[in-house]
């Protein structure tokens, strides 16, 4: 009855009975036409509001753009990478449900001491095939675990896929194991760019942007719907439920553990700030930048 009022968690008979408190007495199918007649609909809140806006947030967006566009023209590769929510090994609860001939009890409390592990999973997904690809990690989401993800995608998918790759376009968060400010990213992505022997050009998102990183949008939720209600007993269920992502448009999904453990802490090799052969563009040089593999010298 306010135009002010912007929402209301009242039930359709909570409603009636108000009304019938100012004189009014409806039905509930009355309130319901009601709503409908001023354009009342149930919606969930969604994750579109910025904590903040940085000043060269445009620039990179048109930047990204101008990228992605020369990458679609060419026999280059457009990834996206980010790491999923981690999620705890054991009989934990998870959101949503399931068809079952008994209820199904798990943990009452998420400590991570009762858990049996805890799984990081790790993404990377195929732009122009549609495709995408994850890595369970057993140990810690690192620098170097982003890029010995990156390189199992290349391993098994990507170097078949384009085999005429020059390059590869590598667009990713600001922060994470992938953080656009740490040098030891950097170091772990020569490594990989060496590894693949061809460019990797990376593109990072302005920070408070990330949920324009195509993978946000474009696989992780289909993961999410596929595994949910289910309890992560084991690795390999993790891995069987994820490989039966899939959507109407195409989008098929291959996962893969990675059983390797990974120390926290570590810094770039010392010498590397000093020396290092990365090549940053002169537009916005600490979010866009190439990795070129070097020449290997025979000894």
């Amino acid at each position: 009855m306010r135009e002010e009022v912007r929402w209301t968690n009242l039930t359709l008979s909570e409603i009636a009975q108000g009304l019938a408190g100012y004189g009014t007495p409806v039905s509930v199918t009355v309130v319901t036409q009601l709503l409908e007649q001023h354009r009342y609909v149930k919606r969930q809140a969604q994750k579109r509001q910025a904590l903040g806006h940085h000043p060269q947030r445009e620039q990179q967006f048109q930047k990204i753009a101008r990228l992605r566009r020369q990458y679609e023209d060419s026999c280059n590769p457009i990834l996206s990478m980010d790491t999923k929510k981690k999620e705890l090994l054991g009989n934990f609860y998870r959101d949503g449900k399931l068809y079952t001939l008994q209820t199904l009890c798990t943990f009452d409390h998420d400590f991570p001491s009762a858990a049996q592990g805890i799984i990081i999973p790790h993404g990377l997904y195929d732009l122009k095939g549609n495709h995408g690809h994850i890595n369970l990690g057993l140990s810690h989401d690192t620098s170097r675990f982003a890029c010995d993800s990156a390189w199992r995608y290349w391993q098994r998918h990507g170097q078949r896929h384009y085999p005429q790759a020059t390059s590869v376009l590598l667009l990713c968060d600001g922060g994470g194991s992938n953080a656009s400010n740490r040098y030891v990213f950097k170091a772990a992505l020569q490594h990989l760019a060496n590894r693949m022997g061809i460019e990797i050009r990376v593109a990072h998102y302005p920070p408070y942007e990330s949920k324009y990183n195509p993978i946000e949008h474009r696989l992780f939720p289909h993961v999410t719907r596929a595994c949910q209600g289910v309890v992560f007993v084991s690795v390999e269920l993790v891995k069987e439920l994820m490989e039966r992502t899939k959507t109407k448009t195409g989008l098929w999904v291959t996962v893969d553990i990675i059983e390797m453990l990974y120390a926290t802490g570590e810094k770039a090799p010392e010498g590397f700030k000093e020396n290092m052969t990365i090549a940053f563009d002169d537009l916005l040089p600490k979010w866009n930048y190439r990795a070129i593999p070097q020449k290997q010298t025979c000894k």
